[in-house]
């Protein structure tokens, strides 16, 4: 197999800040070369903010791949906290037809690799019971719902009914997996049981760590007073002020396997559907078992070296985040944002980063009159087209007006032909959908919990200017409100008064003629009682239509109330006004010969030309066009309007 034959594959994650998370793919990308895949992770951080809302944005991206356009996918879909998200992914995957590997989630028609997470636990509980002589227990677990967190504590319940040792149901914790499940186990323990058993069983090493930490804060001795034990052997045991008993899992290995279990699809390698790896049980200080599993003076000069070079990294990546955070919020355009967030990319220096926006990320609803349209609801879904105000591939920006959603990703010449591993997260704000960005291969971990600080910070800012786009759109549109007649679509009174006040007062102070025109619809009652007033209302607004069509030199026109129109115009003479006058007989008579209506459209005008003093009031002309209108109307006779 050679590069051209590389294989699309999905993968599906969320909370990558986590050990276990990401040491599969850690796995998953040291063997993605060799088995000749391109991965696309697909990734969110759903479930850490207690915010229905927050994680609705966030699961939005597991609906962004078609599945139909990936060779295969890796499903790590246990880190998903919504089962009916899990069972979308699912039922998307097997419509396709692709095969899927997924790991710690034993799905019927999937390839899967898994540990036999009853027989750990069992182990482990044994171990606390048989050695240590425990009878009294707390158990910290996982969702309920979560297959592995179900099994471990069902192992963990059938041991304790083989010693008959009984567990009350508020002694049982559910977390979420994650470190505040941990410390919230241990205050609802303390609150809501007569008093602290022996020992405390944990479903991960995350919620046990939290755990002992916070039974020390309360002043709990471990392992002497409770012992606690853990699962995964994520946690780095040797930063932490005790080492936890754990059971040793071959994480990075459940990654690589997965690579290798699609390889052999692709090539029609013989190979069995599951694979169940060996796990080892690890008993430390936890449990009392042993002071600490380090016993060489060089292994902690070596952790302490490791520990110097994360706090910098950290340190770096901090300050870097503070200017993100305090350089995107001060952007009061899109324009601004833009350049603000180039400027990052650039310090984080990825292979290849797209920033990819919903065509309508930054739209109101509008109805035909130009109105805000209220809505219940946001938009929660990426649009076909995505706009791309940010494309960096290999130290250069490039200019991508759009894709299709489908594609993902912009087609730039440059990024082909390597090994790929993009991270595609969501850009969203609560439930509303914004687009997505993408990133391969980052100078900067994106497997800790400041990655998500710096993807918030972004969603928030980008919140922030699309809030800035609304607010001078609404006010645009009330400005607008407030000086267009919303009926015929001109300007009303206060827009003609605006549009006119500066020309009034110069031609005042220089000395210059002005032209008032009035003009008044001709028999509009009688159009009303003869067919109607939306036949009127039609006759109104093809007086306006006329106004638009026949005043084409600067003239300045409007509504002026029911069926009256005024015209100003600066500079004008006599044959001016009567050309303009002429103009508007004209084009009445074209909307007559079109024979639209079902009335013979008539209108009477009149003006006046002087010289306006200062501090005259412009709607004395007005009043004195108007005179002129009605001496024009008199000589009409009314029933002329009308069709015969």
């Amino acid at each position: 197999m050679n590069k051209r034959d590389k294989h699309r594959i999905a993968i599906i994650v969320a909370g990558i800040d986590q050990k276990y998370q990401s040491s599969i793919l850690s796995g998953i990308q040291s063997v993605a070369s060799e088995c000749f895949l391109d991965f696309y992770v697909f990734a969110s951080f759903s479930g850490t903010m207690d915010n229905e809302g927050h994680d609705i944005g966030e699961l939005n991206i597991f609906d962004l791949p078609d599945f139909n356009d990936f060779d295969g996918a890796v499903l790590l879909t246990n880190t998903i906290d919504y089962q009916y998200v899990v069972d979308d992914i699912f039922k998307r995957v097997k419509e396709s037809g692709i095969p899927a590997v997924a790991i710690d989630n034993n799905v019927e028609g999937l390839y899967y690799i898994g540990i036999d997470n009853r027989s750990a636990m069992r182990e482990i509980t044994e171990h606390f019971i048989n050695v240590h002589g425990f009878t009294k227990f707390n158990y910290i677990s996982g969702p309920a719902d979560n297959p592995e967190s179900a099994a471990r504590l069902e192992a963990f319940l059938d041991v304790l009914d083989e010693h008959g040792i009984d567990i009350e149901e508020n002694r049982i914790y559910y977390g979420d997996f994650r470190a505040p499940s941990g410390k919230a186990a241990i205050e609802y323990f303390r609150e809501n049981t007569d008093y602290m058993p022996q020992a405390i069983i944990c479903a991960n090493d995350v919620m046990a760590a939290a755990a002992v930490n916070r039974l020390f804060e309360a002043g709990f001795k471990v392992p002497s007073e409770i012992a606690v034990s853990g699962f995964d052997n994520t946690f780095n045991n040797h930063n932490f002020r005790i080492e936890l008993t754990s059971v040793e899992r071959p994480l990075t290995l459940s990654g690589q396997l997965a690579c290798k279990m699609l390889y052999n699809h692709f090539n029609d390698i013989e190979q069995e559907r599951s694979r169940i790896l060996n796990m080892s049980t690890r008993f430390t200080e936890s449990c009392g078992c042993c002071d600490s599993v380090i016993h060489d003076v060089s292994e902690y000069k070596e952790l302490n070296i490791s520990n110097y070079s994360h706090i910098e990294n950290i340190t770096n990546y901090m300050t870097l985040f503070n200017q993100l955070a305090c350089e995107l919020h001060g952007c009061s355009n899109f324009e601004d944002f833009v350049r603000s967030l180039k400027k990052f990319v650039s310090y984080m220096n990825p292979e290849e980063f797209y920033f990819c926006l919903c065509d309508n990320w930054d739209k109101e609803f509008i109805d035909q009159k130009g109105l805000v349209v209220k809505t219940e609801t946001v938009n929660i879904n990426y649009t076909e087209t995505m706009i791309v105000p940010i494309a960096y591939c290999r130290g250069n920006f490039y200019e991508i007006e759009s894709i299709h959603k489908k594609d993902l990703l912009p087609d730039i010449p440059e990024k082909n032909g390597d090994d790929k591993f993009y991270y595609i997260l969501p850009l969203h704000f609560g439930e509303r959908c914004l687009g997505y960005m993408a990133i391969h291969n980052c100078r900067v971990s994106l497997h800790n919990a400041m990655f998500q600080s710096w993807c918030i910070t972004v969603n928030n800012a980008l919140e922030n200017i699309r809030k800035l786009i609304s607010l001078d759109f609404a006010v645009k549109t009330l400005g607008r409100l407030y000086a267009q007649d919303t009926f015929s679509g001109i300007y009303n009174r206060n827009g003609f008064v605006q549009a006119t006040t500066d020309i009034f007062n110069m031609c005042a102070d220089e000395g210059r003629n002005i032209m008032l025109m009035f003009i008044d619809l001709d028999g509009l009652k009688v159009i009303n009682d003869t067919f109607g007033h939306d036949v009127g209302d039609n006759a109104i607004r093809s007086v306006a239509d006329v106004l638009c069509r026949s005043c084409t030199e600067g003239e300045i026109f409007c509504r002026f109330g029911g069926d009256e129109f005024i015209v100003f115009a600066a500079d004008y003479t006599e044959s001016d006004a009567e050309n303009l006058t002429r103009k508007i007989d004209d084009n009445i008579a074209a909307v007559n010969v079109e024979a639209k209506n079902s009335f013979m459209l008539s209108a009477s005008t009149g003006f006046v030309i002087a010289v306006p003093k200062k501090g005259e009031d412009l709607f004395r002309f007005v009043t004195a066009a108007d005179k002129k209108m009605y001496e024009m109307k008199r000589k009409k006779k009314l029933s002329k309007h009308l069709r015969s």
